[in-house]
C-alpha cells in the first residue's frame, strides 16, 4: 500500500468513528425524562437603592413590644449643670458628741436589758447604767439639809394653796350674788393657779431628794438611772457594770448623727471652679440615676493636705434615718461653674452654650446604648413598632440625664425603656 492510499484510509476511518459517536450522543439526549435544566431567572431590578439608615432599623412584633415594655420620650432641652464627682468621708460635726460622767462616787449597775454596747443606736431617755451613789459624811449632811428645806417648801406651798382656794371660792360667791367684780374673781383664779404650780414644783424637788438620799444612815443612796441625753450613736463606753467610779469619771459618749458632715478633698486648681451651693451625696459606687441627697456647705475651720495638693470642703448632710455613719466613704457630686462660651456645630440640630443652663440637649441616661467599640447610640421611633438606631455624642452625665453635644431630633421620641433589649435583638442576642 502506498502512502497516499494509507492516508486516505485513515481519514475515512476517522470520519466514520466521529459520525458513530455523534449518532450515539444524539440518541442518548433524546431519551424520555432527560430534560434540560431551567435557566435561572434574571434578578429583578430594585425600584430604589437601599438607604444606609435602613441597615440600623428594626421592626418588632406587637407581642415583642408588649413583652419588652418599650417606653419612649422625646429628647428635650432642659436646665442642667455639669457636675464633678469626688470621694468624701462622713464625719461628726463639732459639738455633736456629749460625754456623760458620774455625778457622784458610786457603783455602776447594769439595767434590766443589759448595758448597750458601743455602736448601738440609743434614744433620748434610754437607761445606759444604774448608778448606786456612795455618800460621804459631807454629802449626807448636805442632802439631808436640802431634804428638810424641800419639806418646808412643800408645807408652805400647801398653806398658800389652801389660802388661795378660800379666796377663789369667796370671789366666785360674790360674783354669783353680783356683789363682787369679775376682775377680782379672775385675779383670785390666777393666784390659785400659781400656788398650785408652786406646790407641784416643791413636791417634785422633794421626791428627787428623797430618792437621792435613800438610806442615808447606811452611807448609800437610792439607785439613779444614767440615761442618754440625746438620740444618736453610742460612740464609746468607758465603764463596766459593778465598777466603782469616782465623781466626774467618764461613763460613755453619745454622738448625734443628724445631721452629719461630709469632708471632700478637692484639688486646689479645681476648687475655684466648683459651686458648693449645689452638691448631692450618694453611694461611692453609685451608677448614674441612683438616688442622692442634697447637701449644703458647712462653715468649718479650713483644712488642707499640702502633700496631696488638696483643700477640704465640708457639707452638712441631713441623716434622719442614720444611714450615714462616721468614717463612711461616699460620692459627692458638685456643680461646676462653666465658662461663658458656646460650642457651635453646624451639622447638628442644636447649638449648646456651655454656660446657659436652658439650652442643653438631653435624653434619659437609660436611652443610651454602647456598641463594642464604645460608640453611643439611641433608638428613635420612626414608625409604629419601628425603631432606628442613631449615633449620639454624650458630653457628660448628671444624675439620670445624659447631656449631648449632638443627637436626635427634638420632634421624634427615643426609647428610654427597652433600648438594651432592642440593641440585643438587632445584633442577634435579643430575648
Amino acid at each position: 500500500m502506498t502512502f497516499r492510499a494509507g492516508l486516505l484510509t485513515g481519514i475515512i476511518v476517522t470520519a466514520a468513528v466521529a459520525g458513530l459517536l455523534a449518532l450515539a450522543w444524539a440518541g442518548f439526549r433524546s431519551k424520555p425524562g432527560m430534560s434540560e435544566p431551567a435557566k435561572p431567572a434574571a434578578p429583578a431590578t430594585l425600584a430604589r437603592p437601599l438607604q444606609e439608615e435602613e441597615l440600623l432599623t428594626i421592626t418588632v412584633t406587637p407581642d415583642a413590644e408588649k413583652r419588652l415594655k418599650i417606653r419612649t420620650e422625646k429628647a428635650a432641652v432642659r436646665p442642667v449643670r455639669r457636675e464633678r464627682t469626688y470621694g468624701g468621708e462622713v464625719t461628726t460635726p463639732p459639738g455633736h458628741t456629749i460625754l456623760v460622767a458620774a455625778p457622784l462616787g458610786g457603783i455602776l449597775k447594769a439595767p434590766a436589758g443589759g448595758v448597750p454596747r458601743a455602736g448601738a443606736r440609743v434614744k433620748r431617755g434610754d437607761t445606759i447604767f444604774q448608778f448606786q451613789p456612795l455618800l460621804s459624811p459631807e454629802a449626807k449632811t448636805t442632802l439631808t439639809a436640802a431634804r428638810v428645806d424641800a419639806e418646808g417648801q412643800v408645807n408652805s406651798a400647801r398653806t398658800s394653796l389652801a389660802a388661795a382656794r378660800i379666796t377663789l371660792d369667796r370671789a366666785k360667791q360674790l360674783l354669783g350674788s353680783e356683789a363682787g367684780s369679775r376682775r377680782a374673781a379672775e385675779d383670785a383664779q390666777a393666784t390659785f393657779d400659781i400656788a398650785q404650780k408652786t406646790l407641784e414644783a416643791a413636791q417634785a424637788r422633794l421626791a428627787l431628794l428623797t430618792q437621792a438620799v435613800g438610806d442615808a444612815e447606811k452611807g448609800t443612796a437610792a439607785p439613779l438611772a444614767i440615761e442618754s441625753p440625746i438620740d444618736g450613736l453610742l460612740r464609746n463606753v468607758t465603764a463596766l457594770a459593778e465598777q466603782n467610779v469616782p465623781a466626774g469619771a467618764t461613763l460613755f459618749e453619745v454622738t448625734n448623727l443628724d445631721p452629719v458632715w461630709v469632708r471632700v478633698p478637692v484639688f486646689v486648681g479645681e476648687a475655684a471652679e466648683l459651686d458648693a451651693n449645689e452638691a448631692n451625696v450618694g453611694p461611692l459606687t453609685a451608677r448614674p440615676g441612683a438616688p442622692t441627697r442634697p447637701a449644703r456647705p458647712a462653715a468649718a475651720p479650713p483644712s488642707a493636705n499640702p502633700m496631696a495638693g488638696t483643700v477640704d470642703l465640708y457639707f452638712a448632710l441631713p441623716n434622719p434615718d442614720g444611714s450615714f455613719i462616721p468614717g463612711q466613704r461616699v460620692g459627692v457630686s458638685i456643680a461646676v461653674k462653666e465658662p461663658e462660651k458656646s460650642i457651635i456645630i453646624p451639622w447638628v440640630w442644636v447649638t449648646i452654650p456651655l454656660a446657659d443652663r436652658k439650652k442643653a440637649l438631653t435624653v434619659p441616661w437609660s436611652a443610651v446604648v454602647f456598641d463594642i467599640h464604645g460608640g453611643t447610640w439611641v433608638y428613635e421611633q420612626v414608625g409604629p413598632r419601628t425603631y432606628s438606631r442613631q449615633r449620639v455624642q454624650v458630653r457628660y452625665v448628671t444624675g439620670g440625664t445624659a447631656v449631648l453635644d449632638w443627637g436626635p431630633k427634638l420632634s421624634k421620641p427615643v426609647v428610654t425603656v427597652g433600648a438594651q433589649e432592642l440593641f440585643g435583638t438587632e445584633v442577634g442576642f435579643g430575648k
